[in-house]
């Protein structure tokens, strides 16, 4: 009788699970679907004058492959490269200015802002000095680009000419990231499908939507609209940025859009495990604004969504319950084909789809590490910084 009510809770379980899934994949603003690329393109008239903003700290080993690509942007108007070197300790700053002398291209200004003062992350502080340094100059756009963002040489191009089309005053692209070791093939495609399923793309780019994000690799955005928006100073304490731009943006009436990068590519490896469990837990419990029952919410969302499909599955094959291994297994194939787009997009063989809730099952246990780490007193740490602010918004840093 014990045996039986266990077996009937779990078929239950997963009807709920099932129904969850029909929810997402018709009702999350189809965040599972990847053709939200560069919106269409209109060349201006006059090409406006963009300062390109770089923060970069301890970026030696990645710079090479990134900010050649920076400066060798095939543009029309004038463009200028600010990097911001905060506080490294590799040399970032000496290498970005042989990098130049060697390469050529655009303009490159190098600078240095000091420790942040407090009250501000390093990030949007160096933000912040190459910001200050570009207005002087008079730039209509700012394309704010992290250190280990490659683009082609069409790149800024292509965003400008997107940007003057739709009215946008932020055009945002998620970079591809890296997929080579074994663990970021598991691992990154999830990260930008959760990402997209707590922050629909189409929703993002729809005049009235509340929803709002920006992927912090790639943002060009208006120098008026930053000012009027007061960025960065307004987002200061962000532990991670890109959704609290986005929000101060779309907040004061501002026209933003997000989608999938085709040309744009992060360069930074994640090799083993260790290193995306640190990319995420570092802020996953920031994302849940340091919530206790947020984090119970999220931890029992991802498990009932995530996690009871399979077990289902498995539970009523060993116990003979088709009550129980139908819903399961519909909601396991409905989640499987949501990832797949995913997983073409990032160029991924298919029957990593199949693995989703164990990668769910990583991110759950980074998330729970996330608050542990808090708890211990450790906060949100990057690079020899910890950000332990409890009230601080977040999206992505790097």
């Amino acid at each position: 009788m014990g045996q039986t009510a266990r077996v009937s809770a779990i078929a239950w379980t997963a009807a709920v699970s099932l129904a969850a899934w029909l929810w997402l994949l018709l009702c999350q603003g189809f965040f599972w679907r990847t053709d939200v690329r560069l919106p269409p393109e209109r060349d201006p008239g006059t090409w406006p004058f963009v300062a390109v903003v770089v923060p970069a700290r301890d970026e030696a080993e990645v710079l090479p492959a990134s900010l050649p690509s920076l400066l060798a942007q095939d543009y029309p108007g004038r463009a200028e490269v600010f990097l911001v070197d905060d506080g490294s300790t590799d040399g970032t700053g000496e290498l970005a200015r042989d990098l130049a002398g060697r390469s050529g291209g655009l303009p490159l200004t190098v600078s240095s802002p000091g420790e942040p003062p407090p009250g501000w992350t390093g990030k949007l502080w160096a933000v912040r000095h190459g910001i200050g340094l570009a207005r002087a100059r008079g730039p209509e756009y700012l394309l704010l680009t992290d250190a280990d963002i490659a683009h082609e040489p069409d790149s800024l191009r292509r965003l400008v000419a997107a940007a003057h089309a739709g009215g946008f005053d932020v055009v945002s692209q998620m970079a591809r990231l890296r997929v080579e070791s074994l663990w970021e093939r598991l691992v990154v495609p999830a990260f930008v499908y959760f990402f997209a399923q707590l922050y629909p793309f189409r929703r993002i780019g729809r005049k009235g939507a509340r929803t709002a994000a920006a992927a912090g690799g790639c943002v060009l955005l208006r120098a008026e609209t930053a000012e009027r928006a007061r960025i960065p100073d307004a987002i200061r304490h962000a532990v991670i940025d890109d959704v609290a731009l986005a929000r101060a943006v779309k907040g004061g009436g501002g026209h933003i859009w997000l989608g999938l990068a085709e040309r744009v590519d992060s360069v930074r490896p994640y090799p083993r495990l260790h290193d995306l469990w640190r990319m995420v837990s570092r802020s996953a419990y920031a994302q849940l604004r340091h919530n206790p029952l947020v984090l119970l919410g999220t931890v029992l969302g991802l498990a009932l969504v995530y996690l009871v499909p399979p077990v289902a599955v498995v539970t009523g094959l060993a116990t003979g319950s088709a009550a129980t291994v139908v819903p399961g297994a519909l909601a396991w194939l409905v989640m499987t084909g949501t990832y797949v787009p995913m997983l073409r997009y990032y160029r991924q063989p298919l029957w990593l789809a199949p693995l989703l809730p164990f990668t769910a099952f990583l991110y759950l246990l980074m998330t729970v590490d996330s608050a542990v780490q808090h708890y211990r007193g450790r906060g949100a740490a990057w690079k020899g910084r910890t950000y332990a602010r409890p009230d601080a918004v977040v999206g992505e840093e790097r």
